[in-house]
């Protein structure tokens, strides 16, 4: 018999000698939970926040983490700097993608777009079909580029130029994205890439325009957007905004050659329909 628990408070609930083999957990609050003698063998966690967490007496074998790091102590070594500076010797660019002035920003928004053309060539060697298949449960290579859309669309069209509904229908939010009105939410369509494509080139390009006359006093100030929407903020530092499109830019794009590697080696398979997620 398989129990479901939803919209319920179990604050302070107590489980020993359970068993929660294949469980799923979403949406779930284990903030100051306290766990002894816990089997995670084979767990899939995707999305968490293990801030100020501590481990102790563990085993962790066969582990793989991709995530942001900082301050991560292993036996007494902080590994955060360690495997930001191995990263940076694999991927030169990486560190560029940390400016600090307006120059640098122009720099690292060439890079992305020289990468990018090189990660969409690669993909065009694939049948169109595989370009929807989502690999280990992540986002097919098309609704990559449907969320990068919508990062610029939020970033750049709305925080930096105003347009406070800078989205188009097939833009793609985060998974757990507030469903608003106005919104784009339809993660289950399936558009070619070239329609994809064309409203990438347009969102490329209005973020090469930002950065074409960026100034560094522009990077020092604020911006604000308290009308109703996403994102809604009141001074937001300018730099940031523009940290963030960087981020997605780079972070996404190593996930896109990553699940093409995969599909390289296991072959393409077929791409079922996704299912929408609330």
């Amino acid at each position: 018999m398989t129990s479901e628990f939803h919209e319920q408070d179990l604050t302070g609930a107590r489980f020993e000698g359970v068993t929660l083999s294949g469980a799923t957990f979403r949406k779930v609050s284990l903030d100051g939970a306290s766990m002894r003698s816990v089997d995670f063998s084979g767990a899939r966690i995707r999305g968490a926040l293990l801030k100020d967490t501590r481990l102790r007496g563990v085993e962790l074998v066969d582990v793989e983490i991709s995530g942001e790091l900082g301050r991560v102590v292993v036996n007494g070594v902080d590994i955060a700097p360690l495997v930001d500076a191995e990263l940076n010797r694999r991927m030169p660019d990486r560190a560029r993608m940390r400016p600090a002035d307006a120059d640098g920003f122009r720099e690292a928004w060439a890079i992305l777009e020289r990468l990018w053309s090189e990660t969409v060539a690669r993909a065009r060697t694939f049948p169109e079909e595989s370009l929807h298949r989502e690999v280990d449960d992540e986002w097919s290579f098309i609704q990559t580029l449907r969320h990068l859309n919508f990062a610029t669309g939020a970033w750049a069209g709305r925080m930096i130029l105003g347009d406070l509904s800078p989205w188009h229908p097939l833009d793609l939010p985060w998974d757990d994205a507030p469903q608003r009105s106005g919104f784009p939410w339809d993660r289950a369509a399936r558009p070619s890439l070239d329609e994809v494509l064309a409203i990438r080139g347009e969102r490329q390009a209005m973020v090469r325009r930002v950065m074409e006359s960026l100034t560094d006093e522009q990077l020092a100030s604020e911006v604000s957007r308290p009308e109703p929407g996403w994102p809604q903020a009141e001074g937001f530092p300018f730099r940031n905004c523009l940290r963030i499109i960087l981020n997605e830019e780079w972070e996404h794009r190593l996930y896109a050659e990553r699940d093409l590697t995969v599909m390289e080696k296991e072959g393409p398979g077929q791409a079922p329909v996704p299912e929408d997620k609330d």
